[in-house]
């Protein structure tokens, strides 16, 4: 296990054990019938001619992720419509996902993978544009291109880079961010002052491990009130579940306290759904890992719940419904 993850359980630890002494514990649960939009799974192929960049041979998840598998195991959750994240750094691949998109419904959108003042930047964007499933970008410090890893931080002082993220603010797209930490929070506060229209979704925000140095700390919480300040920052709230001496944590009151000061910083208009499949099996199954946010979420009000699972996804993505059952607002 990681450093991270084992700083995340204790954190969490600790979070739901202060946790039994507030009113929360006690709250009556909201239950509602909600349709779901899902706003981070992965789609990929490793049976494709030249198999794929990620996830490698020996990873468990390495078999096909593809719409019909995930429906099969997110439908019975109430999800009706989601969202693929780009996970390869192959810029043929982004056509390979808007096309397995387009024949499948149940997906409204993709979110793709450029980098910003790239040579074909805008050349790219542009064309991929044109598809309405096309609803953005993901950047943050995820892939290594050329012998050298991305780094957001880094990467806004190059040419081109910054006038990248203002056409792609200038098209109605969104900018996913990729692997939290307090760097990246700190490199994504300079791209909401840089360009302020854009909307930015910060991705699996509750598994970022904040600094334990009490003056970093301070600083890392800092940077995220200032971000909630953009009307146009949303965060994912994924990769939640955590196990422990192998076993599933699966009591939401373990998550709430770490949940709960996210969602105090950005709001109930701002935090979305994401389960981050296939790659969340890694710890929890799709009804286990839906368990959970739904028990944490359930003791919210019933608006509260209905922006969570839906009606915040279109204010972030602006994607367009498919199918009778995806909602409208």
């Amino acid at each position: 296990m990681q450093r991270r993850d084992l700083l995340k359980m204790a954190a969490m630890t600790a979070g739901a054990a202060a946790l039994q002494e507030t009113a929360w514990a006690a709250a009556p649960a909201v239950s509602l019938s909600i349709p779901v939009i899902d706003t981070h799974i992965h789609l990929f192929d490793p049976l494709r001619p030249g198999g794929v960049p990620w996830p490698p041979k020996d990873d468990a998840i390495y078999e096909p992720a593809l719409p019909p598998r995930y429906a099969k195991v997110s439908a019975p959750e109430g999800v009706v419509g989601a969202i693929a994240v780009e996970c390869s750094p192959l810029g043929s691949d982004n056509q390979w996902v808007l096309n397995v998109v387009a024949a499948h419904p149940v997906m409204v959108g993709m979110v793709g993978d450029l980098v910003p003042g790239s040579a074909h930047y805008e050349r790219d964007l542009e064309r991929l544009h044109a598809d309405p499933h096309f609803l953005g970008i993901r950047y943050g410090n995820l892939w290594e291109r050329n012998g050298a890893q991305d780094d957001l931080a880094a990467d806004l002082g190059k040419p081109g880079f910054v006038d990248g993220l203002k056409a792609l603010a200038a098209a109605g797209l969104v900018l996913d961010s990729a692997n939290p930490d307090p760097r990246l929070m700190e490199a994504l506060l300079r791209v909401s002052q840089a360009a302020p229209e854009l909307r930015m979704v910060i991705d699996h925000l509750p598994h970022c491990t904040a600094p334990t140095e009490a003056a970093a700390r301070a600083q890392y919480w800092s940077t995220l009130r200032e971000l909630a300040q953009n009307p146009h920052v949303f965060v994912k709230l994924s990769e939640i579940p955590v196990r422990q001496k192998g076993r599933l944590e699966t009591d939401p009151r373990f998550y709430a306290a770490s949940l709960d000061a996210l969602w105090d910083v950005f709001g109930e208009d701002h935090v979305l759904f994401g389960s981050d499949w296939p790659n969340s099996d890694h710890v929890a199954s799709y009804a286990q890992t839906f368990g959970i946010v739904r028990g944490y979420v359930s003791r919210k009000s019933a608006e509260a719940q209905q922006k969570f699972f839906w009606k915040n996804s279109i204010a972030a993505y602006r994607w367009q419904p498919r199918r009778a059952d995806q909602p409208r607002l």
